[in-house]
């Protein structure tokens, strides 16, 4: 046994002395801070000179005033709007930086405003779409005193139709919470795809690098491949922890000094402001059980590969069933009850990613979850147990094809030894 935690605890130091752990982890963590002090680095940049000065040529000399104070409503501090008497210059200024753009008012056909915006690039939209709906209210307000309707009736007419969402089934979620899960999950699902599929691949690469080196000679006289394959997995498991404790820990100390600042924005679209622990916990629940499935199925395959430029090769089946079950979430985003999705999210291979999806969008019963954790607990001993008799015989093997002939050998191999 002291041989297993030999190799274990050498798995987990050479992996978090690596360059590559320490990349992947600052760019991470440079991530995390930077959404979560987006607004105060947007801040510092920003300065009254700054603001945006749009001109406004009002050739109805009438439309200015009720379309600055319906900016002004709308409380929009982007930009500041200044009159211009003719458009005389106006271009050249522009283009030279001393406004951001500027737009012309007249009347139509039917004395309604209408205006045209230039500006040197249309590609920033929010501006002109705040001054287009603007505009579209000062254009309500002008029609209603032509047909005699009073501000009341005017509301009446532009209010929004009542239209709303009600689930029969009890406990079923409200349309706001389902919203907010769906960003959640949407995050989180990107989040399990990439921690199963990277560190169960560090796995097979971990197995492949000392089978073509030749370590694997050396190893094996001193501890017994089943030992060394379990020691290696756990040692992975810890640096997938390491990793991602110090990012969640950054990341959860930079919200919480943030917090305020981060009701609005990226934050609350995807449902992050008001997010349930339930949901974290079994994000780390799924995401757990997904790596030790794969991370086995990837030792046993990285243990019949004699040469790490086959390992991408041997690996990609693996790779494979991780995007298809990821990609299956995607659809089932919109649709999480079908029973497609459902009858899929019992399948080991996509649990992870299925049911954490339905159990974050749904109201499952507790035994459901309980039987997908079940069956992916048993799938998981089923392919601990195949993969160390082939373990046991791949690393032996040396001048493999890659083949499912490759895999007999090495239960042939593993019975003689």
């Amino acid at each position: 046994m002291n041989k297993f935690w030999i190799v274990f605890w050498q798995t987990y130091s050479s992996k978090v002395k690596a360059k590559s752990f320490m990349i992947v982890t600052l760019v991470a963590v440079g991530a995390i801070l930077l959404m979560t002090n987006i607004n105060q680095i947007m801040d510092s940049f920003a300065s009254d000179s700054d603001q945006n000065k749009i001109a406004v040529v009002d050739r109805t000399n009438e439309v200015f005033d009720l379309f600055n104070t319906q900016l002004l409503a709308m409380e929009e501090e982007d930009f500041t709007l200044v009159r211009a008497e003719s458009e005389e210059g106006l271009k050249e200024q522009t283009l030279a930086g001393d406004y951001s753009a500027y737009i012309t008012i007249s009347y139509d056909e039917n004395q309604l405003p209408q205006a045209t915006y230039y500006a040197p690039t249309i590609v920033e939209g929010s501006i002109s779409g705040a001054i287009e709906g603007a505009l579209q209210q000062v254009k309500g307000q002008i029609a209603a005193s032509q047909l005699n309707l009073t501000q009341e009736e005017l509301m009446t007419l532009s209010s929004a139709v009542g239209f709303e969402k009600v689930a029969l089934e009890e406990n079923a979620k409200s349309e706001e919470e389902l919203s907010s899960a769906r960003g959640i999950v949407y995050v989180l699902l990107f989040v399990i795809y990439f921690a199963v599929i990277m560190y169960s691949a560090m796995i097979g690469s971990e197995v492949a690098i000392e089978k073509s080196s030749r370590v694997m000679e050396i190893l094996i006289s001193s501890i017994s491949p089943v030992q060394q394959m379990f020691a290696k997995i756990l040692g992975v498991a810890l640096v997938s922890l390491t990793q991602l404790g110090i990012i969640i820990g950054v990341g959860y100390y930079s919200i919480k000094q943030n917090l305020q600042s981060l009701d609005s924005g990226f934050f609350e679209f995807f449902g992050f402001s008001n997010i349930q622990t339930s949901i974290i916990v079994y994000a780390i629940v799924f995401t757990l059980l997904g790596y030790f499935l794969y991370a086995t199925l990837s030792a046993f395959l990285g243990s019949i590969v004699s040469r790490i430029e086959d390992l991408n090769q041997t690996l990609m089946p693996v790779q494979l069933l991780v995007m298809v079950g990821f990609f299956i979430a995607m659809y089932g985003l919109g649709n999480p009850d079908t029973v497609f999705i459902t009858v899929t999210s019992y399948i080991p291979f996509f649990t992870p990613v299925l049911m954490f999806m339905r159990v974050s969008m749904l109201e499952v019963p507790v035994w459901e979850v309980a039987l997908s954790i079940g069956i992916m607990l048993a799938a998981i001993l089923l392919l601990a147990w195949f993969g160390a008799k082939v373990y046991r015989g791949g690393v032996l093997m040396y001048g493999a094809k890659n083949s499912i002939k490759e895999i007999k050998k090495a239960l042939q191999l593993s019975k003689n030894n």
